[in-house]
């Protein structure tokens, strides 16, 4: 695309539409499979959440990249941390390429530690694509008297999740383990937008896990008003807002061991908002989805209803979902071993 770029004085934009209407000539693209069709795009939260965010503003541009302009639906499964929704795209939804899920983070590392619940492995599912790889935040409420980190280890921090195997679950309860703080787990939660209402009215100290461009986006006000406390971020880099708010790799470094276990969970969240396929779409839809994809993530009217949002675009490839996800359920067995045992606390 630069050469092409440079070649014929091409404005980036330009060069792209070139491209895509190039590919959208190429045998891959000759069938008119999606015209007259229902892509439906399903997320593992209720409504109101980062996710639910994110997904539909995806819908509102995505069927205007792919060949015949299917209509776009988005629906809520939530249920098991995340699992209802990704057994229901490997099992029971279409696999000819008209059921896309957003997945939860957390199933990731779920798989990893060999927990039960995955009923066809996340390295079988055809990847097309991550939204937004912004920094997993643990925050809590000013309400709370919990305000910093340190605060959390020596006093009992109650945070929501939606089950045991979400990353609202296991990031707790491996800081837990590795830096001695002391969060309390509430299950049940059907996703972010209940738990946000539950640590505005104190009934819980703040959220174990929630993406910061999720809280710059929904709660611009009380960032703004010194409403909200970040912990630690559970990254490999600090975002450039917060420079003053630990990462959790730096908390435990000198030990080995604490060390692996916290660079294995922040890799394990680095692809936080991950767009899958079922197993077995054919391979041209999947190719399909995944340029489409890339070329929304460019889109210019898609990034200005972002901004509108508050919500930063900070996209993956499929290409490179799919080596993540690879990397981390294939970790190997000794670090696995020692994050599961943290994970237990």
């Amino acid at each position: 695309m630069d050469a092409l770029c440079k070649t014929f004085g091409l404005t980036s934009r330009v060069a792209l539409a070139i491209g895509i209407a190039v590919a959208f000539t190429s045998p891959v693209w000759a069938n008119d499979f999606y015209k007259g069709k229902t892509i439906t795009m399903s997320t593992h939260t209720a409504p109101g959440g980062g996710y639910d965010t994110l997904l539909r503003l995806l819908s509102r541009h995505y069927n205007r990249y792919i060949p015949g302009e299917p209509t776009m639906l988005v629906v809520n499964q939530p249920g098991a941390g995340g699992l209802l929704s990704l057994n229901y795209a490997a099992r029971i939804a279409s696999q000819e390429g008209t059921w896309l899920a957003l997945v939860s983070q957390g199933l990731i590392l779920h798989e990893a530690l060999g927990r039960p619940g995955v009923e066809v492995s996340l390295t079988k599912f055809k990847w097309i694509g991550n939204l937004n790889s912004s920094n997993n935040v643990t925050a809590t409420w000013f309400l709370s008297k919990v305000k910093t980190i340190e605060d959390a280890k020596v006093r009992e921090v109650t945070v929501g999740s939606t089950g045991a195997g979400a990353i609202t679950s296991i990031v707790p309860a491996v800081m837990n383990s590795i830096l001695g703080t002391k969060f309390k787990i509430i299950t049940g939660y059907p996703g972010g937008a209940a738990q946000d209402i539950a640590m505005e009215r104190g009934e819980l100290d703040g959220r174990s896990v929630n993406q910061w461009d999720g809280y710059k986006s929904l709660k611009p006000d009380a960032i703004k008003n010194g409403q909200l406390h970040v912990l630690v971020q559970i990254a490999m880099s600090k975002e450039p807002d917060l420079p003053d708010v630990p990462l959790l790799v730096d908390l435990v470094k000198g030990d080995t061991l604490k060390e692996n276990i916290a660079r294995f969970l922040s890799q394990g969240v680095s692809a936080s908002r991950p767009l899958a396929a079922p197993p077995e779409i054919p391979a041209d839809r999947l190719a399909l989805l995944r340029l489409a994809f890339d070329a929304v993530m460019k889109d210019r009217q898609f990034l200005i209803d972002a901004e509108k949002l508050g919500t930063e675009i900070s996209p993956l490839s499929g290409a490179e979902v799919q080596r993540i996800i690879d990397e981390v359920v294939n970790a190997p067995a000794d670090v696995r071993k020692a994050f599961l045992e943290a994970a237990k606390h």
